[in-house]
């Protein structure tokens, strides 16, 4: 007898193929049929609604998050069943006392709080912390190679050829002990600092290997073009996937140009016979660091000297004329503006009402020129601040969306104070609701296919991103008019609306758009 048999729904299987009625038929945490069914212990009428794979998405940054209470809700309620997390090179795992200090003060910005009893010495005793929690989705992790080389000598700049014995047998022991992937950071500390052949010497032990590399480039503005060269040369050297993380061209003055190139170089290495991918979120905004705002060169050496270049004047004035005038990084406030940057999470009580505010409001209730506020806010918070930066435009979203090969992320940050991005609470439901139910992007069945089986053929998650026999039993069943992402940029942790019933690993976890407490999440 089956668990359960969802009857009467439509089903769109992740495939990008037409909707179909048929029933679906469950037993021990799996597909056992799809088409008519017999008997079942439990049935759930889905007649009037859609029945699709669960959701995945493999870009998010819940890495310290999974272990707080509540984690869970606002990704089911947007029909997430699989997460992972440990991108642009950022994992909260592996490493060890040398540089643990520095690393946490570094990952803290992009994970908020971290818990000081999660083991971070190996990747396998924190997917074992995982495993010994009740978790109610799918989580898995990819290793970040960020963390990995702060790791192994800090964040010096230049190549880490001193230290690749050491940094190759870490990698190498990450993906052993479970780790999907790489995850590279190449616009953040340290790896930032690495040439391009210093990157490939580092990566050496994947050529050849299938391992997927999980990228957020060196450049995503002006240069994200050269960028994209530089990983599809990785990738023909590698000889192993190469997935370019939240793909976008920032600033107007890269907007509409650069994104038709750039999908045209994905498309044309493709048709090379590389296997190259890509992925979007559905924000004209993204969230980060605002560390990021500054030139690579001025994070050299962790967060003191950092600090300790922002209280320089003869520094700060450097940094005023980069900024004014710098072409040969991603100059951020140039591309977009003070006005469209939000400062989202601060700390000291005497900057805590600049919460929400944009750079250039910041600025004047301080009293200061921008750079100077900049400055002043990074250094006096030990550069433990975010920001929400208004970077892209929805054509370039769209065309993005539109390509055959990429899929959809949310690229979510789990700040403990401050303001979220609402991509937290309503990525999966803003695409079914905006681009497909009101502005008729995509279809149906083609949003489905980038949540499901895109992301899961890009990170090769046997089992998931299908409707089909021996398939994992992860589904949602909902009624697209009901769809709704109740998340603003002023009021973001709100959870979404419309998911009927979520299936995870077979057992429902939200069942009539109730929770059920379930927790039948395991580790990927």
């Amino acid at each position: 007898m089956l668990d359960w048999v969802i009857r009467g729904g439509t089903v769109i299987d992740g495939s990008g193929g037409a909707p179909f009625r048929a029933d679906i038929g469950i037993r021990s945490g799996k597909i056992a049929a799809v088409g008519s069914c017999g008997e079942a212990a439990k049935t759930l009428d889905a007649a009037g609604r859609y029945v699709t794979p669960g959701f995945l998405d493999i870009h998010r940054h819940g890495d310290a998050a999974v272990f707080r209470p509540g984690f869970g809700r606002a990704e089911l309620r947007q029909g997430l069943t699989s997460i992972v997390n440990g991108n642009c090179g950022l994992s909260l795992a592996p490493f060890g006392a040398a540089h643990r200090a520095e690393l946490q003060r570094y990952l803290g910005a992009i994970t908020g709080d971290i818990d000081p009893a999660i083991p971070t010495e190996s990747m396998a005793a924190y997917l074992d912390a995982l495993r010994a929690r009740p978790l109610p989705l799918h989580v898995g992790m990819l290793v970040g190679g960020g963390t990995v080389r702060a790791d192994c000598c800090g964040y010096a700049p230049g190549d880490a050829d001193g230290a690749l014995p050491e940094l190759h047998r870490r990698l190498e022991h990450a993906l052993t002990d479970g780790a999907l992937g790489v995850s590279l950071g190449l616009g953040y500390a340290p790896e930032c600092f690495y040439t391009p052949d210093g990157l490939l010497r580092a990566l050496a032990p994947l050529q050849g290997s299938g391992v997927p590399v999980c990228v957020h480039m060196r450049e995503e503005g002006d240069m994200v073009c050269d960028a994209l060269r530089e990983m599809l040369r990785a990738a023909r050297l590698l000889r192993t996937p190469v997935h370019i993380s939240h793909l976008k061209a920032m600033g107007p003055r890269n907007w509409n140009r650069r994104i038709p190139e750039a999908l045209a170089l994905l498309q044309q290495a493709r048709d090379e016979g590389l296997e190259v991918s890509c992925d979007v979120y559905p924000y004209c905004a993204g969230s980060t660091q605002l560390l990021h705002l500054l030139p690579q060169d001025f994070l050299a050496g962790g967060t003191d000297a950092v600090v300790a270049r922002l209280r320089d004047p003869a520094q700060r004035d450097i940094l005023r004329e980069r900024i004014a005038h710098g072409r040969d990084f991603d100059n951020i406030a140039q591309m977009v503006g003070w006005d469209n940057i939000r400062l989202t999470t601060l700390h000291r009580p005497e900057f805590l009402p600049l919460t929400g505010k944009t750079f250039a409001e910041a600025a004047r209730l301080l009293g200061l020129e921008p750079v100077d506020c900049l400055c002043h806010v990074l250094a006096e918070e030990a550069c433990n601040v975010t920001m929400i930066d208004f970077i892209t435009c929805d054509e370039d979203i769209e065309r993005i969306l539109r390509a055959p090969f990429a899929s959809v992320i949310s690229d979510s940050l789990y700040p403990t104070e401050g303001l979220p991005h609402p991509r937290v609470y309503g990525t999966f439901t803003r695409i079914l609701e905006t681009f497909v139910r009101e502005r008729h992007v995509l279809t149906l069945p083609e949003a489905v296919q980038r949540m499901t089986s895109l992301p899961a053929q890009a990170l090769r998650l046997q089992g998931k991103g299908r409707i089909a026999a021996g398939m994992d039993a992860d589904v949602n069943v909902f009624d697209l008019a009901a769809v709704h992402e109740r998340a603003t940029w002023e009021q973001p942790a709100q959870e979404s609306e419309g998911m009927d019933a979520v299936f995870v690993g077979g057992a429902p976890a939200i069942l009539h758009g109730a929770f059920t407490g379930a927790a039948n999440g395991q580790v990927l």
